[in-house]
């Protein structure tokens, strides 16, 4: 016999976990189960090399709303001011939280232990945890799916929402195509210690070889996104620890402060992947199930988590799950993930052109935005995540 639930969420992550409780903050009502490949453990030991994420500021508001994050978190750091430059260029802009009446633009927080804080969160919820176990089937009936588990638990639910990530076999299970296409760029990844500290400044340098990200964290780090070439990947991981830090110096160059340590260094080659529809019968993606961006703006996260507050919103339908509400979801979230990912795609072909008179116009538009307020608003309020989606239901 099957257990049957209202909702079932395929994937117990920031934005499986972060759905669950919103779903039952909107609708205590509602019998949900999360379902987990990877087995979380309460033992946690903090590393200098504890992989970050970006929250922008409406996405602290929202988890804060649902009691799924504290600012003052030993793992999160606030981003108090961006600066946007283009290297070689004399334009460049600065975006600082006060011109918005904010504390801050966002926070900068370690995966690992944020998201054990999420799981923690869930267990003082009555969400049902399979974990760790996966999908091995999903059948479609009119009115519910049924979900065969590895385990050989079975589950039915009138909504089935896949957020197992950009690799999602669920997603192949529902018959969702997923089309990519690869950047000419990889990316590496790592924390940096920076003497005298980072000031919760970060940076967006835009370079001849790809762009550079440095987003604060604790303890005087920094997280690192630094794009290239794929060709060049294979010599710069291979730098010594000193090597590396000093032509991470000479590309950057000292407005992030003097770096003084690097942690384990990561690759991986940067795609751009959309999912052919958001939804099909009984089924809703979100997170990087559905949308895959470059890294460029940090907003990756973000627009999971829109997803979630969308879907949240929708909580209270009688319609849960069937062809009005799915079609609704999609619908109604294309918009905002379209915009963002034309955005964060047409940021990295216009700032990896060589041509002299892109090069003008970019710090021309820069230069722009540090004199006028009014161009900078519109940059500034989407690193905020202050986005406008359908109305509330």
């Amino acid at each position: 016999m099957a257990k049957q639930f209202d909702v079932v969420i395929i994937g117990g992550g920031m934005a499986g976990a972060s759905c669950a409780l919103g779903l039952k903050q909107s609708n205590k009502q509602l019998s949900i189960a999360v379902i987990e490949a990877n087995e979380v453990s309460a033992d946690y030991h903090p590393s200098f090399d504890d992989r970050s994420i970006a929250l922008a500021q409406q996405s602290v508001q929202y988890l804060k709303s649902i009691n799924a994050f504290d600012c003052q978190a030993p793992f999160a750091a606030a981003i108090k001011k961006v600066t946007v430059s283009d290297r070689g260029h004399f334009g460049k802009t600065h975006i600082d939280c006060q011109e918005y009446g904010h504390d801050a633009l966002g926070y900068v927080v370690e995966v690992n232990p944020f998201g054990r804080s999420l799981h923690q969160q869930l267990t003082r919820t009555d969400v049902s945890l399979f974990c760790p176990d996966t999908v091995a089937k999903l059948e479609y009936q009119s009115d519910f799916a049924n979900i065969t588990l590895s385990s050989g638990e079975q589950l039915s639910a009138k909504l089935v929402v896949i957020a197992d990530g950009a690799h999602s076999q669920s997603r192949k299970l529902a018959n969702i195509e997923f089309n990519t296409r690869a950047y000419q760029q990889a990316a590496i990844i790592a924390n940096i210690e920076v003497a005298g500290g980072h000031h919760h400044h970060a940076f967006e340098r835009f370079t001849e070889h790809g762009p550079m990200a440095l987003l604060p964290m604790s303890n005087n780090r920094y997280s690192l996104v630094w794009c290239m070439e794929p060709e060049q990947i294979e010599h710069t991981m291979a730098l010594e620890d000193d090597a590396f830090l000093a032509a991470l110096q000479k590309a950057f160059g000292y407005c992030g402060g003097a770096f003084s340590k690097v942690g384990m260094r990561a690759s991986y080659p940067l795609v751009y992947g959309k999912a052919e529809s958001l939804s099909s019968h009984r089924t809703v993606l979100i997170g990087n199930a559905g949308h895959a961006i470059h890294p460029i703006a940090g907003q990756g996260f973000n627009l999971g988590l829109r997803d979630v507050q969308l879907l949240c919103d929708m909580a209270n339908r009688d319609d849960l799950g069937d062809y009005a509400f799915t079609r609704y979801y999609s619908q109604t979230r294309s918009k905002d993930i379209t915009t963002v990912m034309t955005l964060t795609d047409s940021l990295v072909r216009l700032f990896s052109n060589s041509s002299r008179l892109l090069a003008l116009g970019r710090s021309i538009g820069l230069f722009s935005m540090d004199l006028f307020s009014s161009l900078k608003t519109p940059l500034a309020k989407q690193l905020m995540g202050q986005v406008k989606q359908g109305k509330r239901i």
